[in-house]
């Protein structure tokens, strides 16, 4: 996604990727929810509820919404790993309506399962934080569908390229699309690029620092000028 966004500022892309490398990706042993174990772990949760990551969430989904030419009248998902998402969407958009999926249908009261936007008949994108088994996101298409809304894509932030997600995805969402902002694979290498601290410095050529726009002296991990290289 390298075009810009409708004021022509570039589209920060890279800056998410730091911030879910940052907050949201650990190294390590770790259980699924579906079971499994895995090396590492990604809590998208805590990019998208932390205020700069959020912002830049927002941006991305809208910038991929717009750059597909889907036109919804709204965006939801499950809660909620979707709740944070949705939000920031909605605000950063300014048009874009929202919704969320219950996992099941409160027990009181109107009883529904969507709440917020409901008009039947409506395009609507169903987004999703992380996609392993697709099961979450899965569930979504399937209940805004029985509601009566018509999906016309489902994004996820990051997918983690295993366990038939995309193919359980693109299956239940067909024929709408399935796109991913990331993949676990970018993530992860972002992540290690930030903790490598054995490889030696490489001096910047006709950079400036930046924090403070001054002539950088280094560009490993970022461009920082001496003041600031620590």
């Amino acid at each position: 996604m390298s075009s810009s966004r409708p004021d022509s500022r570039p589209y920060p892309r890279t800056d998410l990727l730091r911030i879910l490398a940052q907050k949201s990706f650990r190294l390590g042993e770790f259980k699924l929810s579906a079971g499994a174990t895995s090396d590492y772990y990604i809590d998208c949760r805590s990019t998208t509820l932390d205020a700069k990551g959020s912002r830049l969430s927002g941006e991305a989904f809208t910038e991929e919404i717009r750059q597909r030419g889907w036109k919804p009248a709204a965006i939801g998902g499950l809660t909620m790993g979707a709740d944070p998402i949705v939000t920031a969407v909605s605000v950063v958009s300014g048009e874009l309506n929202g919704f969320l999926v219950r996992k099941a249908e409160k027990q009181h009261g109107t009883g529904q399962r969507i709440e917020g936007f409901r008009e039947k008949g409506a395009r609507v994108v169903i987004v999703d934080d992380v996609c392993t088994t697709g099961a979450s996101t899965v569930e979504a298409i399937e209940a805004a569908r029985e509601f009566g809304f018509e999906v016309v894509g489902v994004i996820c932030l990051v997918e983690r390229e295993e366990a038939k997600g995309r193919p359980n995805v693109e299956k239940a969402a067909a024929p709408a699309p399935f796109v991913s902002i990331f993949t676990a694979r970018e993530v992860r290498t972002e992540h290690v690029m930030q903790n490598d601290d054995t490889s030696p410095v490489i001096f910047a050529v006709a950079a400036v620092c930046e924090l403070c726009g001054r002539p950088a002296v280094t560009n490993k991990p970022r461009n920082r000028c001496e003041a600031h290289k620590a």
